[in-house]
């Protein structure tokens, strides 16, 4: 059986919120990064995180146009909160991940590991099924 659909104004809401939550993460992780590697270093990064995950979400590729400071998450934002929530949700894990995965290709999974503040997974899809592990 499928779960019902969430109404558009609700699934408008959760898509807000996994877009706050997104930009709050990205804000710890260049409060975290910038000492160490620099904002541009970061920015570097984020840049490059929006180029590749881009071809899984081509709508990130308008963050990545838009972006042009250093820890500006606005145009992530705005985007973000455009798409339904489940959407959303999984560009925000693809994104973080594949700044992880490129961080980690520079210094090593040790080093990333303590640098980096721990990241919350991102919210479920609202209409998945529930894990059936305990």
């Amino acid at each position: 059986m499928q779960a019902p659909l969430i109404p558009p104004a609700e699934d408008r809401i959760l898509a807000l919120r996994v877009a706050d939550a997104a930009v709050t993460a990205w804000r710890e992780l260049d409060a975290a990064l910038s000492p160490i590697i620099g904002q541009r270093g970061v920015a570097a990064l984020y840049q490059r995180s929006l180029y590749l995950t881009r071809i899984d979400y081509p709508w990130l590729a308008g963050v990545h146009q838009a972006t042009v400071r250093a820890g500006e998450f606005a145009p992530l934002h705005t985007v973000l909160s455009q798409q339904t929530s489940a959407t959303a949700a999984g560009a925000c894990s693809a994104l973080l991940a594949t700044f992880r995965d490129l961080l980690t290709r520079l210094i090593g999974a040790s080093l990333t590991e303590r640098l980096l503040p721990p990241i919350p997974p991102a919210p479920p899809a609202p209409n998945a099924a529930p894990d059936p592990s305990p």
